[in-house]
């Protein structure tokens, strides 16, 4: 599980970004990856699995 912080999630559209907080990197997170509900600002545990464009944040939690 890595650690990180919710850059930007945009409910109406269903997705957004978490920035990991070990090496700054940006992943995409889409609401079917969701455990919890998640706002701007939260501190949030992921997992990452391969998605159509890249690396996406999953199993997204908060802390």
């Amino acid at each position: 599980m890595k650690e990180g912080k919710v850059k930007f999630f945009n409910d109406s559209k269903g997705f957004g970004f978490v920035v990991d907080n070990a090496d700054n990197q940006e992943y995409f997170v889409h609401i079917s990856g969701l455990v919890d509900e998640i706002r701007e600002g939260d501190e949030v545990t992921f997992d990452l699995k391969e998605g159509r464009k890249g690396l996406n944040a999953v199993d997204v939690k908060l802390v």
